[in-house]
C-alpha cells in the first residue's frame, strides 16, 4: 500500500493506493511517504487541476464501498468539469433517495477526483461537504472549475474499479 502527502491550495492531501489504483484522498499529513507510480501520477494531475489546466483526471481508481455507493461515485464521475448535479436528480437516476445520495457523497474516499463537490441540493443549495473546510472547500472547488471550464465541458474520464 502506497501513500504520499502533497501540498495543495486546500492544505495537505494524503493520497493512498493499493494494487495499482488510487484508493483514497484525505486531508492531512503523515511521516514516511511510500510513493508509487499511481501516486506520482495523481500528485501531478492534482497539481495541474489546482492550476486550472487539467479538466479530466485519468487515474485508475479503486474506492472501497458498497455496490450502491460505487454506483453513486460512478455517476459523479460523469458530471462534467464545471458542471453540477443535484442530490434529487442523482437519486431519480439511480432509483434512490436524496439522503442516500448525500450519504454516499459523504463517504466518498477519493474526493476532488471523484467530484462529490459537484453535487448540490435543490435550487443550487450547497448541501454538504465532508472534506476539510466543509462548504468553504466545496465553494472553492466549484469556483475553480467555473473559472476554468470550457464553453462545452468534457465529461470526466476515470476508471472506477468495482470491488
Amino acid at each position: 500500500m502506497g501513500r504520499l502527502t502533497v501540498d495543495s491550495p486546500l492544505g495537505d492531501l494524503l493520497l493512498s493506493s493499493a494494487d495499482g489504483a488510487l484508493t483514497g484522498v484525505s486531508w492531512g499529513r503523515v511521516d514516511g511517504d511510500r510513493p508509487d507510480t499511481v501516486l506520482d501520477a495523481a500528485a501531478r494531475q492534482l497539481e495541474a487541476y489546482f492550476a486550472g489546466t487539467l479538466l479530466c483526471f485519468d487515474l485508475p481508481l479503486k474506492p472501497a464501498g458498497t455496490p450502491f455507493r460505487q454506483s453513486v461515485w460512478s455517476a459523479m464521475l460523469a458530471i462534467p468539469y464545471g458542471g453540477t448535479a443535484t442530490y434529487g436528480g442523482m437519486a431519480r437516476a439511480l432509483g434512490s433517495g436524496p439522503r442516500a445520495i448525500g450519504g454516499a457523497c459523504g463517504a466518498n474516499p477519493i474526493p476532488i477526483i471523484i467530484p462529490c463537490h459537484r453535487v448540490l441540493g435543490s435550487g443550487g443549495a450547497a448541501g454538504g461537504y465532508s472534506g476539510q473546510g466543509g462548504l468553504e472547500t466545496k465553494a472553492w472547488l466549484l469556483d475553480l472549475e467555473r473559472r476554468h471550464a470550457p464553453t462545452q465541458p468534457e465529461p470526466i474520464k476515470a476508471q472506477l474499479a468495482l470491488l
